[in-house]
């Protein structure tokens, strides 16, 4: 778990222009996802000042700060630099205030610069830093994008998920994470899933170890993360035990607070269970989009009732 982001890990990642700050100026923390545009600030009122927040100025806070006395501004400007603010970033590629440029280089605080509006800048800063500082949580199991969909295999250990997994990269679909997945909101209906970073693009193979798909199956075989939608219990077939067989059943499993769509699928020889899945991934997107066969079955079952019953 990232607990906090260097300025400097933004502005490459956003692909903003540093202004001004040098390497230690760039290695200040972000500790919150939080942005802040200081209007109030600017008018001098200060009661509620987030200032361990990145402070974004747009055009109404530069043109603001632009009628004021060159006194006043340095003044403003001053009391915005305290000494957990991460850093300055101006918007639209407007012009810098000069007694911007001298608090910041007093206080080594960094300036950025985007050429893109205030809110879209915002809303991408926000996006970045919610998930890197977002809450980790490890899962057990295997995670692989399936049609465009991202499908966690779960079991008990030596079920064959990693193997199941192989299989479905080589029919052309992408591995996220296998053994381990760190999973995070990224809203409140939305579960991100990627790889620890030492298990990036890696899968174990019992009997052949570890091997890097990336290398063996190219770069379009992996991907860096993923939304989790659909779960995949792989558990072990048991004669007696009674299965679903129509799929009226809707389980669920809670993954750090968010409920993820189940299906369980017993494992059992001769099963080719790469295909299942991907008939799986394909039944709940068509469910998604409004058809569902096992409700089409149960209605035309329910006609040729009543049909016979008029007889």
């Amino acid at each position: 778990m990232a607990e906090t982001v260097k300025v400097g890990e933004l502005a490459k990642a956003l692909d903003l222009e540093i202004v001004s700050g040098d390497e230690k100026a760039l290695s200040r923390e972000i500790i919150t996802g939080d942005v802040s545009r200081p209007g109030l600030e600017l008018t001098g009122y200060f009661n509620y000042y987030s200032h361990d927040r990145l402070q974004l100025f747009g055009s109404k806070e530069i043109t603001f700060a632009r009628r004021m006395m060159s006194e006043e501004r340095l003044m403003i400007m001053r009391r915005l630099c305290e000494e957990d603010t991460p850093a300055f970033i101006i918007s639209r590629g407007l012009e810098i205030p000069e007694e911007m440029f001298k608090t910041c280089a007093e206080n080594q605080l960094p300036i950025l610069r985007s050429k893109i509006t205030t809110s879209r800048l915002s809303g991408q800063i926000s996006s970045f830093l919610d998930g890197r500082l977002a809450a980790r949580e490890n899962v057990h199991g295997v995670l692989v994008d399936v049609y465009g969909l991202g499908v966690l295999l779960q079991g008990d250990s030596g079920i064959g998920k990693s193997e199941t997994a192989l299989e479905l990269i080589k029919r052309g679909h992408r591995l996220i994470a296998d053994d381990r997945v760190n999973i995070y909101k990224q809203d409140e209906l939305t579960l991100i899933g990627e790889p620890p970073q030492i298990l990036e693009h890696l899968i174990e193979i019992r009997g052949i170890g570890i091997i890097d798909v990336m290398h063996l199956f190219g770069a379009s075989a992996v991907r860096g993360k993923m939304q989790i939608q659909l779960a995949v219990y792989l558990e072990s077939w048991e004669k007696d035990k009674k299965y679903d067989r129509l799929g009226t059943s809707d389980e669920t499993v809670e993954l750090n607070g968010v409920d993820i769509p189940q299906v369980k699928i017993p494992v059992k020889t001769g099963r080719n269970l790469s295909i299942i899945i991907e008939v799986a991934a394909m039944n709940f997107r068509t469910k998604t989009m409004g058809y569902d066969a096992t409700k089409s079955f149960e209605d035309r079952l329910t006609r040729l009732i009543e049909e016979n019953s008029d007889l």
